[in-house]
């Protein structure tokens, strides 16, 4: 195992070990395995093409080599920005085993997030294809180099990295040598070392670094095995960006881990996800509930063979309920989910053997070795059943990179990682997301919640997506604004949305006091509704009175 690069407590990872969560194996090596044991098996499918696992091995030794062979120097950084899509695995897998760290730039990230990101952790190198989303990558890096940030090195790959490619790097066909196996293991990452940097999902201004080794989202994986029994005959669906913390256990860790194959979209559609779960007989899907609920929309979900889903994976924001309940009738998937952050990992998790109203009215059973408490401005309030969530155990992350301030309100002095939530736990010990601390709307100094908003307005048979934000207000502080996104041939009036809420029996205050329709409601780089934009929209939509 390599430590020189680890940034692990020592004595954490003695415990860990000991306790069975985390090992001395990385990706890596499970990706050498599969390419022995199964080379021909599927490890990546997409609508254009099919990677096996012997060719993801032999992608990833390429990236390695030409790293190497340009210079690259152990525990260096390098900007990655990829859409999903088997290059992204192979260069994660390849940066592996040059001894290098990935900064993960997020698909949809626009100039001055990336600019951001590689300054803040310091990256020499760049990876990407030729043309990113229509923008040319190399104008991109004049710029960047114009402006004075030092990316020394931009290597561009083919859209395909099966056979016998070669990047370009630096303007240049690369000459490097395919080294051999035996060229990597000296300098190779290894599982409690500092292999990513990713962001959060940046909703709201510059998003922070958050630092990854491997061994917390190997923890990650078995938990996730353990509660949706998955095996290596399972196919995955991952539907979300491949940088984050759900598309990275989800498309990277876990398939790659058990030696499963998994369907990805460089973009996600509804028609193209319904033609590939059917096609390639996908058994689990992943995606968060904004994808579910696009799904459901779609017509094509009631006419074709989706019976293959056996599993569903969603979170990373509240689960609407009857949404999800819809899916599962309609689909046959149970549904499963798994609270926790891309700092954090995992607090609780829902069970193939708990009861629907557990799964979906729930986020599950809160972890007994994520150690999670309950606070109240940082007073441990864990025996009143309701506060602000915090843990510390395997699956936490270090924190953020080189960020001080941020980290303070990270950590609680007990060593606990927050969550930005307002959470219920049970008798049982089960944990149920009641509010959000940075998503709480405070209506004449009442908090209401913006998620349970969200849902109700989205049990209107018009509605796709609905986004609750604070308006601000002179009498009240914050009334409730609600941005919609309506089913295709579908209309909704402000009176008629009142209407079907009444018609629920909803309490008063969880009306919105303003309704707007847009076409499409922003996304973040996350794959999830950008609450920031919207709420800087109600700044100046809205005349307060």
């Amino acid at each position: 195992m390599s430590g020189f690069r680890s940034i692990v407590d020592p004595s954490l990872a003695r415990r860990y070990r000991a306790d069975g969560w985390w090992g001395d194996e990385t990706i890596s090596d499970h990706v050498r395995r599969a390419a022995r044991d199964t080379p021909t098996k599927a490890a990546y499918l997409t609508p254009e093409s099919t990677m096996t696992f012997a060719e993801l091995d032999d992608a990833a030794d390429r990236v390695a080599s030409t790293l190497i062979g340009h210079g690259v120097r152990p525990g260096d950084r390098l900007a990655v920005r990829l859409p999903d899509g088997p290059p992204i695995h192979a260069v994660f897998v390849g940066c592996e085993r040059a001894g290098v760290t990935v900064v993960g730039i997020g698909a949809r990230s626009g100039d001055r997030e990336l600019r951001h990101l590689i300054t803040k952790t310091g990256a020499t190198w760049f990876i990407s294809h030729a043309m990113h989303r229509g923008e040319d990558q190399s104008a991109v890096v004049d710029v960047l180099r114009a402006d004075g940030i030092a990316v020394q090195h931009h290597m561009v790959l083919p859209s395909d990295v099966r056979g016998t490619w070669q990047a370009i790097v630096d303007g240049e066909l690369s000459r490097a040598p395919l080294l051999p196996a035996s060229a990597f293991l000296a300098r190779a990452i290894g599982p409690d070392d500092l292999f990513l940097i990713n962001s959060t999902s940046g909703t709201t201004g510059l998003p922070k670094c958050v630092t990854h080794f491997q061994n917390r989202w190997v923890y990650f994986h078995r938990k996730a095995a353990a509660h949706g029994e998955l095996t290596s005959d399972d196919v995955f669906f991952s539907a979300v960006p491949v940088p984050f913390g759900f598309g990275l256990w989800t498309s990277h860790t876990t398939p790659l881990i058990l030696g499963a194959s998994t369907v990805q979209l460089e973009r996600f559609d509804t028609a193209t996800a319904i033609d590939m779960i059917e096609q390639h007989r996908v058994t689990v899907l992943c995606c968060v509930s904004t994808q579910f609920i696009m799904l459901l929309n779609d017509p094509e979900i009631e006419r074709r063979d989706l019976s293959s889903l056996r599993v569903m994976f969603t979170g990373g924001e509240a689960v609407p309920y009857e949404r999800a309940l819809r899916f599962e009738q309609t689909t046959g998937a149970t549904v499963l989910q798994f609270y926790g952050s891309n700092e954090t990992g995992l607090l609780s998790g829902t069970t193939l053997v708990d009861t629907p109203e557990q799964r979906l009215r729930t986020a599950g059973r809160t972890v007994p070795e994520m150690n999670v408490r309950l606070f109240d401005v940082r007073v441990d309030v864990t025996a009143a059943g309701r506060g602000q969530p915090g843990c510390i155990g395997p699956a936490t992350s270090t924190g953020y990179l080189d960020d001080d301030a941020a980290n303070a309100e990270l950590f609680t002095d007990s060593g606990h990682m927050l969550m930005a939530d307002i959470c219920a736990v049970d008798a049982d010990g089960y944990l149920s997301v009641v509010g959000r601390t940075s998503d709480i709307i405070i209506r004449g100094g009442k908090n209401i919640s913006a998620a349970q908003v969200e849902d109700e307005v989205g049990t209107h048979p018009a509605v796709a997506l609905a986004a609750a934000v604070p308006v601000p207000d002179a009498t009240f502080g914050e009334r409730v604004g609600v941005y919609v996104e309506l089913r295709p041939g579908t209309s909704l009036s402000f009176d008629g949305l009142l209407d079907h809420l009444r018609s629920r029996g909803l309490s008063r205050e969880l009306f919105p006091e303003h309704f707007v329709v847009m076409d499409e409601l922003p996304r973040s780089s996350g794959a999830k509704v950008a609450k920031g934009t919207l709420k800087q929209d109600a700044q100046t939509r809205f005349v307060t009175t």
